[in-house]
């Protein structure tokens, strides 16, 4: 296996980590509308993802930097064809951070109502998008010779491509909803079981659908293995939780993510763009690749820092394991 090869592997594996870990707390954003009653209930589901939310998009600035290091031309192409969406996602991104930063710092209702608007749709925006922007990645969009973007935006909004949208919306809140369910105590936790299990079945249709479309236009044997994986992953997650295994139904909804994302990546390479005007001018590991030299840098120094991020972060989970609910909340000094 070449060093490019190995580089698009562990940029997969950024992005499984990405999704898995951001897939959550995207599904929690979303739950402070559909799933929280009252005011103390937001509170409950802020603070199950409040020390970990920020260290989960570690992983997709990881993700980015290795594929603008690893693959130059990828990255270019990549950032200039899908920059209004892109855009939109990073504007998200930055007002959500701040909202869990600034949202308790006055008392005021409208303040915090505000904020906690803000959480929402800067939650369920980027999980909508990111499913978009896959899917066009993987369907193949407008290059042309110059390894150039030549399509527009509403190119980028085709049936297959919003599927895909719907499917990341759908599982990623239906993730977050066993990860309420696994975090926390009382009424809420009732409620998002059952809330987990209607967003499980409701996800199983749409992505049972996308990933089927995907095998028969881009699959190959691998991602076949990759996408019974994920349907069986699925259906065991919904079964889970059913049950109230709250580990299991968590542990499984993630492989159920890990093993779509993978089956993206299977289908997608060696392409890691392809062009829909001629599959002469695809992106490829190969032709959108940096140097040897480059990649070999990159190589001894992920070596070394990946095991300290991943030490961390299961620090940070292990610390901040414990259930909390209502009783956990200190009287909203807004009423």
């Amino acid at each position: 296996m070449q060093l490019h090869d190995v580089w698009f592997v562990l940029i997969a594996v950024l992005w499984i980590g990405y999704f898995f870990l951001e897939g959550f707390d995207f599904g929690i954003g979303i739950l402070t509308k559909l799933l929280a009653r009252g005011r103390p209930e937001k509170r409950v589901l802020i603070n199950t993802i409040g020390p970990v939310w920020d260290g989960n998009e570690v992983w997709l600035l990881t993700a980015g930097g290795a594929t603008f290091a690893a693959f130059p031309e990828w990255y270019a192409t990549l950032f200039s064809g899908f920059y209004l969406p892109l855009l939109i996602i990073l504007l998200c991104l930055i007002v959500r951070g701040v909202a869990f930063e600034y949202r308790a710092k006055r008392p005021e209702e409208r303040w915090q109502r505000n904020w906690e608007e803000a959480i929402f749709w800067t939650s369920l925006i980027p999980a909508v998008l990111w499913g978009v922007a896959f899917a066009n990645i993987v369907r193949g969009v407008k290059i042309d010779a110059h390894k150039e973007y030549v399509g527009n935006f509403w190119d980028l909004l085709n049936p297959y491509s919003i599927l895909g949208g719907l499917v990341t919306l759908t599982l990623f809140t239906f993730h977050g909803a066993v990860f309420a369910a696994l975090k926390t105590l009382g009424d809420i936790r009732v409620r998002a079981r059952k809330l987990a299990l209607g967003l499980g079945l409701l996800t199983a249709v749409l992505a049972l659908g996308f990933l089927i479309w995907t095998q028969a236009g881009k699959g190959d044997g691998k991602s076949l293995v990759a996408m019974i994986v994920a349907v069986v992953a699925l259906v065991g997650a919904i079964g889970a939780i059913k049950v109230g295994r709250e580990g299991w139904s968590f542990a499984l909804s993630g492989i159920t993510i890990a093993a779509a994302v993978a089956m993206l990546f299977l289908a997608l390479f060696p392409n890691v763009m392809p062009s829909s005007l001629n599959p002469d001018w695809n992106l490829t590991v190969t032709n959108a690749s940096s140097s040897h030299l480059t990649l070999k840098i990159m190589t001894w120094c992920a070596g070394i820092a990946t095991p300290v991020v991943l030490l961390y972060q299961s620090w940070t989970y292990w610390v901040f394991r414990k259930r909390i609910g209502t009783k956990n909340i200190a009287p909203d000094p807004a009423h």
